[in-house]
């Protein structure tokens, strides 16, 4: 019976023209879009800027064609099923509905199964699209395309399911229409409602259509995401049952009501368990595991070992407070979804206070006002309830916040006592990625590398933040790729001791007075015990730094590199990495691959003169064309004052290494040193500093660097399986013939069915 309901509805509706128009403009929209989208990509391929993750580019993520068909969805499903009931109600066929042996179930599902079956004509189109991006995209990523194909199904589904609940409770269907859009409106609206409610905010938030098929068209099918659209299904076509059992029977009106809200709560409670962690599963269709987290960081997941805690505390009177107010947590939790995919124990909380304001700054926003009054203000306007706010000496019984600077911060915490601070950083992404979050985790769970920075001789300082000191790229709390933020231990050290056993890397940078004998003896002994060095000379520091890297067979070249431009001064050099540092250190093959430059402003160059057992590698050298190595100018402040190549003094065009990479078997174990010709180059000033059109990338070789030098412990290995669909099979008349294909062939043929159709009818 229900496929007989669902035979005579499709009858119905490919006789009418509605179900044509929304079948052919769907196509052309759709083709417009695809066709579209491979010719774009196919002139970056013609012009030679070449593509990458094509199948991600022509159908998923945040442009892709499945994202458009959403859009178009929202739109075209209310027209389809805004006649669904509402036409029986108005002809006066319902009646004979009634009077005939169904049921009201039979019914609804009757009218439904005809809703998917056009939706599966809907999807059949997408499945064209998809036939032909299998054909023209290499190596296309199949994953992509089916958990799209799925997401959108399954929302098609759904909207099918409130409109068939709309047109039941109208016998007009201009209404049942402007009724479906607007429950589509308050379904995808409504996970902002009561958010700063505990417990409220974890319903709504589920019960929010947005995003909800962003997880497919990324590759990822989630069991909560697919859940959810099965309780939306069943909760409005149960909720069209009760309409047409009441309507049908006359029931008291509070008897339906109460059926409603049963349902409802049934939903609700179906979708809050369907959210918790432990219930979750994924599956990551993705070719490069995008949605996953890599092997590294999950191997860390898995070793920690009991219950974790990971704490926020938020200060009302930091810049950064609005992203973590109760309203935005249930967006934070998904910012550690994937952590608590592999450990649903991790227990978030937040805590709010207000300490260390910025008196001028809030004279200036609240004339007259105390601090409390301030805070009661702030909380005021952000709708949150100022008891839950601490007092600077109620959170100072709690954790001394006064080291970081009493700015957003998480601690996180083993059940064991173990902690670590993870903080936010003052770039444009923000939060910590899974390379700085991985880190704090490995750092509960096992020792890290330790950094010493040798003191003593006028080296760059750790702690100073002069434009030649290292803090930046050492313990500067909020720069993302310092140090302390990757997982390494930092502090100085003196050569007049022998060096403490737990510094795994000794750091020697533009030292300006020599080494002592007792200090060059500690020196050797740390060689001898097969400690790594990361060593960084400078231009007029020959003589002294010499010494150290002749230990190594190595030797900083008098003078100095130059390679003179209109732009800038002589003495800043652009160096490249070599394809063998890529071998060593995975990080520097993104600088070779976009091909992005170490700005080294003054170095000098590097040879090896002696064999001291050691492999010596080339990590980075200056350009070949218009260098050279500078031996008579020694003053590069003035940009217009000439530098003459003089072959005569020995001067030579051609390339030079800046950065060297050594390495020898020493035990069980390899002993690694890196000499850099240039200690400027990972400076605060240097780090900091914004030069254009450069395509300077100076803090990837902090990253390469200590990650070799650390034997791959950290930073954390972010390597994922490289995406090989990067390249489209199509030649420009392919391109052509997609554009008549889909923008005219398709369409037209469609159009040409209809008419066959309306005129054979006219015919009867």
């Amino acid at each position: 019976m229900i496929y007989k309901i669902a035979r005579t509805e499709l009858r119905t509706l490919f006789y009418s023209p509605i179900a044509w128009l929304i079948l052919i403009i769907f196509t052309f929209q759709t083709g417009m879009f695809f066709a579209g989208t491979i010719e774009g990509l196919a002139r970056n391929e013609f012009l030679g800027y070449g593509n990458r993750m094509l199948t991600m580019e022509v159908f998923g993520g945040y442009y892709g064609l499945f994202l458009t068909v959403q859009q178009y969805l929202y739109l075209y499903i209310p027209l389809l099923t805004m006649g669904l009931m509402s036409r029986e109600f108005g002809s006066g066929s319902i009646k004979l509905l009634y009077s005939s042996p169904v049921t009201n179930t039979q019914i609804v599902l009757g009218k439904y199964l005809a809703m998917l079956i056009y939706g599966l004509v809907l999807m059949f189109v997408l499945v064209i699209y998809s036939i032909c991006g299998c054909i023209v995209i290499e190596n296309v990523d199949v994953g992509v395309i089916l958990t799209g194909l799925l997401g959108v199904y399954l929302l098609l589904c759904a909207y099918a399911a409130i409109g068939l609940f709309m047109s039941s409770l109208t016998s007009y269907q201009i209404v049942a229409a402007v009724g479906t859009l607007g429950v589509l409106a308050c379904l995808t609206y409504v996970s902002r409602l009561w958010q700063s409610i505990e417990f409220v905010r974890d319903l709504t938030y589920w019960l929010g259509l947005t995003g909800r098929i962003q997880g497919f068209l990324s590759a990822l099918i989630s069991s909560e995401d697919v859940l959810y659209f099965v309780i939306v299904i069943v909760l409005f076509l149960v909720m069209t049952i009760i309409r047409m059992l009441s309507r049908r029977r006359k029931v008291v009106a509070i008897v339906t009501v109460g059926r409603y809200l049963g349902v409802w709560g049934v939903a609700l409670l179906l979708g809050y368990l369907s959210s918790c962690p432990v219930l979750k599963k994924y599956w990551d269709m993705s070719e490069d595991e995008s949605n996953t987290l890599t092997k590294g960081s999950r191997e860390i997941v898995e070793a920690m070992n009991g219950g974790l805690t990971i704490t926020t505390y938020v200060n009302m009177f930091d810049s950064y407070y609005r992203y973590m107010l109760p309203h935005s947590i249930n967006h934070d939790l998904r910012r550690m979804e994937k952590y608590t995919r592999f450990k649903p124990e991790i227990k978030m909380k937040y805590v709010y206070y207000y300490a260390n304001p910025d008196t001028a700054s809030l004279k200036k926003r609240f004339p007259g006002a105390t601090v409390e009054e301030c805070v009661e203000k702030i909380c005021e306007i952000e709708k949150m309830n100022p008891r839950k706010v601490l007092s600077p000496e109620e959170i100072k019984k709690q954790i001394d916040l006064s080291g970081e600077n009493y700015r957003l911060v998480r601690l996180v915490e083993r059940e064991n006592g173990q902690k670590i601070f993870l903080r936010v950083f003052e770039d444009n992404m923000l939060f910590p990625t899974e390379a700085e979050i991985s880190a704090a985790f490995k750092r509960l769970i096992m020792p890290l590398p330790k950094v010493g920075f040798l003191v003593g001789h006028g080296e760059r300082d750790m702690t100073r933040m002069r434009e030649m000191d290292y803090s930046v790229f050492s313990r500067n709390l909020y720069f993302r790729y310092a140090l302390i933020n990757q997982g390494f231990d930092c502090d100085t050290v003196s050569l007049k001791h022998e060096i403490p056993a737990d510094v795994n890397i000794l750091c020697i940078a533009d030292m300006r007075v020599a080494l002592s004998e007792e200090e060059n003896a500690n020196l050797h002994r740390y060689i001898e015990r097969g400690g790594n060095l990361i060593i960084c000379g400078e231009t007029g520091r020959q003589e002294i730094m010499n010494p150290v890297v002749e230990n190594f067979g190595v030797r900083f070249m008098p003078g100095r590199l130059v390679r003179p431009s209109e732009n800038r001064l002589a003495d800043l050099i652009l160096a490249s990495p070599t394809k063998e540092s890529v071998k060593m250190s995975y990080h520097l093959g993104k600088m070779l691959r976009y091909r992005e430059k170490l700005v080294m402003p003054g170095t000098v160059a590097l040879e090896q003169v002696a064999d001291k057992g050691f492999k010596v590698t080339t990590w980075f050298v200056s350009d070949t064309i218009g260098g050279w190595n500078e031996l008579e100018q020694t003053d590069f402040t003035d940009m217009d004052v000439p530098v003459i190549l003089n072959v005569q003094q020995g001067e030579t065009e051609k390339a030079y290494p800046t950065v060297l990479a050594l390495s020898r078997q020493h035990g069980d174990r390899e002993q690694k040193i890196i000499i850099f010709g240039d200690a400027d180059c990972i400076s605060n000033g240097e780090l900091s500093r914004n030069r254009s059109n450069m395509g300077g990338s100076n803090y990837t070789i902090i990253q390469g660097a200590f990650f070799w030098l650390s034997d791959g412990e950290v930073p954390i290995d972010m390597r994922r399986p490289v995406p090989t669909d990067n390249k489209l099979k199509v030649s420009r008349q392919g391109v052509t013939f997609i554009n008549i294909l889909f923008l005219g062939g398709l369409p037209g043929i469609l159009l040409l069915w209809y008419l066959f159709i309306w005129l054979r009818r006219r015919g009867r």
